[in-house]
């Protein structure tokens, strides 16, 4: 019988599922505007309710849901008991936006569906992989220890999927291929993947650090936090929300949508122009910092809303790189799908793949689920 799975990937403002069997997604959908005015159901509870009581859920064999922090404690997916869901809910204070939630759609569905082993995949495990050196920051060690200030990484199962399908599609062994990924949506992450094991990312303690993001500022001089405090009298909150809430592209812009970004540019908006450099910058610096970590980059793969649709954005941040073998094909580029991107003879493959969380959500519930016999 062809294994069933429930997918719950709760955000923090929307649940997108999936029911698979096998490999086929049977059914599909996402509830958004969730505890919005005049929006979606009042709560992340009542959504995830609303998604079983109109599923066909019949031979289901496990639901995996997303959990965005697993800290130290969780280094791959678990199935979940009373004191893993403990163990999440003490990780709260990393994740405060997302924890909360995922906690949230784990409760609703071990109630709604008693019996069904439950499991929890963690967006932070796949970077569990970081060297020590990659992972700690310089601060003082026993205040990093005591408060669990360390690189965690996210965007985990994006970036597992993604070099993993890279390797298909070039047809090389997983465990042999360096690959740079770029997961570009709203959120955005870079990762130095070797052999199937992440060895750097961009994102840090919090998915605040890194990349130019939409609403997020990315890497920033942390003065800039005690000057808003110290001489225009912020508050930690307000400051907290101007970096993950109001900068990006939209504190560039006042969008935070790459598509009216470019759109803007393209019409000689000044302001968009510089923001869609600051952006792409930001990239290029990364590619080639993890070029020379990794040593030997076999690819560079875009993904997600961003990577997989905005050409202009692959081939600017990108630019200038031909002399460590990367170039792109401007036909290839403007195509669409999974697909390789670079020009014929280029060293390093350039790829494009549209990202599936919810399918390697799926894979891993079910490694987890065989384990156990």
């Amino acid at each position: 019988m062809t294994d069933r799975v429930l997918v719950l990937n709760c955000g923090s403002s929307s649940v997108k599922y999936r029911l698979y069997d096998g490999e086929e997604v049977r059914d599909k959908g996402t509830v958004e505007r969730i505890g919005e005015p005049g929006g979606g159901p009042v709560d992340h509870e009542s959504a995830v309710r609303e998604i079983i009581s109109r599923l066909d859920l019949g031979g289901l064999t496990g639901v995996g849901h997303r959990v965005v922090h697993g800290g130290r404690t969780f280094s791959e997916p678990v199935l979940i008991d009373d004191a893993v869901l403990a163990a999440i809910e003490d990780l709260v204070p990393l994740a405060p936006l997302h924890n909360p939630a995922n906690l949230a759609g784990i409760r609703v569905a071990r109630e709604a569906l008693p019996g069904i082993p439950q499991v929890a995949v963690f967006d932070t495990a796949f970077h569990h992989t970081l060297p020590e050196a990659a992972a700690t920051y310089a601060i003082d060690r026993d205040t990093a220890q005591r408060w669990g200030i360390r690189r965690y990484g996210f965007h985990g199962t994006s970036h597992a999927y993604v070099s993993r399908r890279t390797a298909e599609l070039l047809d090389r062994p997983y465990a042999e291929l360096n690959t740079i990924t770029l997961h570009l949506g709203n959120g955005a992450s870079a990762c130095a993947v070797r052999g199937g094991r992440s060895v750097a990312t961009s994102m840090g303690m919090s998915p605040l650090e890194g990349l130019v993001m939409g609403t997020r500022s990315g890497d920033l001089d942390p003065t800039v936090i005690f000057h808003l405090r110290r001489e225009a009298g912020m508050g930690v909150d307000e400051i907290d929300d101007l970096l993950n809430h109001r900068s990006g592209l939209l504190g560039l812009t006042g969008v935070n949508d790459m598509r009216e970004v470019l759109t803007r540019r393209d019409a000689g908006d000044p302001a968009a122009a510089l923001a869609f450099d600051v952006y792409q910058r930001r990239i290029t610096a990364y590619v080639g910092a993890y070029y020379a970590l990794l040593g030997r980059v076999d690819a560079v793969t875009f993904t997600a809303g961003v990577g997989e649709h905005a050409a202009p954005v692959r081939a600017a941040s990108l630019a200038g790189l031909e002399r460590l073998g990367i170039s792109v094909d401007p036909a290839r580029n403007d195509g669409s799908g999974d697909r390789v991107i670079s020009s014929d003879g280029a060293e390093v493959a350039v790829c494009v793949v549209n990202t599936d969380e919810e399918r390697e959500i799926a894979r891993e519930t079910r490694e987890v689920l065989t384990s156990r016999g």
